[in-house]
């Protein structure tokens, strides 16, 4: 199981063993991470994952899909080169130790 930590806004951080093929939203709310609220379920069409991953661990993700890219276009928080919608991130082994930093706002 990869380990996923995961920054809060007040800087309180929460490390998760997720099961592989979990979406980080889906372990962060089924785990009452605060600051990710997963509206829609998962189905990219919120943007209330919004997350900053690591940089250096950019490489490690899948290229986000145009309609990843369209929803990061409506998140509350200023967007970033290294903003992800977490409910298109899926926990696999490569992603051991990745760290990902929550916004102050996903509304």
């Amino acid at each position: 199981m990869p380990k996923i930590t995961y920054i809060e806004a007040t800087g309180a951080a929460t490390t998760l063993d997720l099961a592989e093929g979990w979406s980080l939203m889906q372990g962060a709310t089924a785990n009452g991470v605060e600051g990710i609220l997963g509206e829609c379920g998962g189905s990219c069409a919120c943007a209330t994952c919004h997350c900053y991953v690591d940089e250096a661990r950019l490489g490690d993700l899948p290229a986000p899909s145009d309609g990843e890219q369209a929803m990061l276009e409506n998140v509350a928080a200023p967007r970033r080169p290294n903003s992800r919608l977490a409910c298109q991130i899926k926990a696999t082994a490569a992603l051991n130790g990745l760290v990902v930093h929550l916004p102050e706002t996903q509304e």
